[in-house]
C-alpha cells in the first residue's frame, strides 16, 4: 500500500509504544521523523501534502495487527459467567469477525480517481465578456488555485498574461514572485470599493472578506470554486455572483487567458493601487516589528520557505514579507490554528532540503512546539525561527481591551527562548533595540548558522503597533 501511494516520509509521535507499521516503513526504505508532539507530526504530513500532492491513508486494525494479536485483546480473561457475561462474549468475538471480514481478500491498492470540476466552455466564454469590458478588474486568488492538476507556474504565466492586479490568500501567496507589479498587497477595501470585476479564484466569502460586505454591490463578480458551498457561502445576503462557477480556479484562469490573449487590463489600474503600497509601507515602515519583517525579507534567499505561525506578528508577516515563487508559503488557513509552526517547517526542510526554511513566529504560538528543536537537530533538518517578542497575545489584546478595559489572560514575559533552542541543540540570538543597527548582520549570521546544519531562533524583542488597528480574531 505505502509504495503504491510513492510514501516517502512517515511522521509520528513514539513514546511507549511498538508500531508494526514503523518498522515496515523502515524494511521498505521509507524515512521514519519521529517528533516530540503528535500534533507536529500531523502538521508535518500536512506541509508534504501541500509541497508535493496531498495522500492520506488511513490503516484500519485488520492492517495494523495480525489477527491472532487483536484476538488476544479481545479474549475476556475468564470464562463469563451469566446470561450478560455470555451475550458480551458473544458481541466481541462478532466484532472481531467484522474487523477483519475481507481481510484475506486480494484488494487494489492503485489509487481511487480524483474528480476534479472544470467550467464549461459557455461559462469561460461569458467570464471573457466580462473581463475585456472591465476597466478596474481585481482578483483575489486563493489556497485552492495551487492545487493539482495544474502546474502553479502555469497559474502564473496566465495572470501575467491577463495583467489584472491580484490580491494572494493563504497557500497563493508567492504565486507572483517577490516583485510584481501585479501583486497588491495594501489598501484592500478601498480597492475593491473601486473595481468594477472582482474574480474569486478559489476564495471564499467567509470572515476573511466580511462575508461579501466589502464587495461593491455595482461590481461585476465571477467566483470560481471547487466546493459549491463554499462558492456561494454568503450570497444573497451580502453578495451576489454575477457568474458562480463550480471548478477548479487554477485550470479556469490558464483558460480565460488563453481566450483573453492579447488582451490586458488597463495599465494605469494597477499602477496606481501599487502606488498605494508604496505610500502605506513608506509611512509604517519606522515601526520596529515592520522594520525587522522588512529586513527579514530584504535577506531572504530566493529559494526560502516561508512558515506562519502566529497572531499579530505574523498577521503584519502576511503584508510585508514576499514569498519568493508559488509554494513558498504555508499558513495554517482560514481557522488559524496555532502551533504549525514546528510540523510545517519539518515537513517543508525534507520535502525541499536545499531551500531555506523560516518559521515567522508570535511569541504565544512559539510555545506549542519550540520542543522541536530537538527534531530539528536530531533529524538533521534545520530551520530557522524569527519570533516576534511582544510579550503578549496581541491579536487578542487589540480587541479585548477595547472592549472590555482589562488585558487579563493575554499578558506573557519577555521569555529567553534564544536559551531554550540553545538547550535543545539548536542555536539562539536575543535581538533588541540596542541592536537595531546590527540586525542585518544577525540575519546573515543566522542563515549562515543554518547553511552549516544548525537550527536557530532570532528571539527579536518588539514593540507595539497600530499597524493592524481594527483586525479581529475568530
Amino acid at each position: 500500500v505505502l509504495r503504491a501511494h510513492g510514501i516517502k516520509f512517515v511522521f509520528t509521535l513514539v513514546g511507549g509504544h511498538i508500531s508494526p507499521i514503523l518498522v515496515a516503513c523502515e524494511k521498505l526504505g521509507i524515512r521514519i521523523v519521529d517528533t516530540r508532539h503528535e500534533a507536529t507530526a500531523v502538521f508535518a504530513a500536512d506541509a508534504v501534502a501541500r509541497l508535493s500532492g496531498p495522500v492520506f491513508i488511513e490503516f484500519p486494525i485488520d492492517t495494523l495487527y495480525p489477527y491472532h494479536v487483536v484476538e488476544k485483546e479481545f479474549a475476556p480473561k475468564n470464562t463469563p459467567k451469566g446470561l450478560m457475561g455470555k451475550i458480551i462474549a458473544w458481541y466481541l468475538r462478532n466484532h472481531l469477525s467484522n474487523l477483519f471480514a475481507g481481510a484475506w481478500e486480494t484488494r487494489d491498492l492503485s489509487p481511487l480517481p480524483v474528480h476534479i470540476p472544470h467550467a464549461t466552455e459557455d461559462e469561460v466564454q461569458r467570464c471573457v465578456e466580462l473581463v475585456s469590458r472591465a476597466k478596474k478588474p481585481v482578483i483575489l486568488l486563493g489556497s485552492q488555485a495551487t492545487l493539482p492538476p495544474t502546474p502553479a507556474d502555469d497559474v502564473r504565466k496566465a495572470l501575467e498574461s491577463l495583467g489584472i492586479p491580484c490580491f494572494l490568500g493563504g497557500m497563493s501567496r508567492g504565486m507572483l514572485g517577490k516583485n510584481s507589479p501585479l501583486h497588491i498587497r495594501q489598501n484592500r477595501r478601498d480597492a475593491l470599493k473601486d473595481a468594477d470585476l472582482v474574480l474569486l479564484a478559489g476564495t471564499v466569502c467567509d470572515f476573511r472578506l466580511s462575508y461579501g460586505r466589502v464587495l461593491n454591490r455595482r461590481s461585476k463578480i465571477i467566483a470560481v470554486n471547487r466546493d459549491r458551498s463554499q462558492l456561494l457561502k454568503n450570497s444573497d445576503m451580502f453578495w451576489k455572483p454575477t457568474v458562480a462557477i463550480q471548478g477548479d480556479a487554477g485550470s479556469f484562469l490558464v483558460r480565460l487567458s488563453k481566450a483573453l490573449k492579447g488582451h490586458r487590463c488597463p495599465e494605469e489600474w494597477p499602477r496606481s493601487l501599487k502606488e498605494g503600497d508604496a505610500v502605506k509601507e513608506k509611512t509604517e515602515r519606522h515601526l520596529n516589528p515592520l522594520s525587522v519583517l522588512h529586513r527579514v525579507d530584504e535577506l531572504l534567499a530566493e529559494d526560502s520557505i516561508i512558515v506562519a505561525d502566529g497572531g499579530d506578528f505574523v498577521g503584519s508577516a502576511a503584508y510585508i514579507m514576499r514569498p519568493r515563487g508559488p509554494l513558498r508559503w504555508l499558513d495554517p488557513g482560514a481557522f488559524g490554528t496555532l502551533g504549525v509552526g514546528g510540523g510545517f517547517a519539518l515537513g517543508a526542510k525534507l520535502c525541499r532540503p536545499e531551500s531555506e526554511v523560516w518559521i515567522v513566529y508570535g511569541d504565544g504560538s512559539l510555545g506549542y512546539s519550540v520542543a522541536e528543536f530537538d527534531t530539528f537537530t536530531r533529524h538533521k533538518t534545520p530551520v530557522i525561527a524569527l519570533v516576534g517578542n511582544d510579550a503578549c497575545w496581541s491579536q487578542i489584546s487589540r480587541e479585548q481591551v477595547p472592549m472590555l478595559g482589562s488585558n487579563v489572560a493575554c499578558g506573557l514575559a519577555f521569555t529567553d527562548y534564544h536559551i531554550v533552542a540553545d538547550g535543545y541543540g539548536g542555536k539562539g540570538y536575543l535581538t533588541g533595540r540596542e541592536d537595531e543597527s546590527q540586525l542585518d548582520d544577525i540575519i546573515k549570521k543566522a542563515q549562515k548558522e543554518c547553511r552549516e546544519g544548525k537550527a536557530v531562533l532570532l528571539n527579536v524583542l518588539i514593540g507595539k503597533t497600530n499597524f493592524r488597528e481594527g483586525s479581529i480574531s475568530v
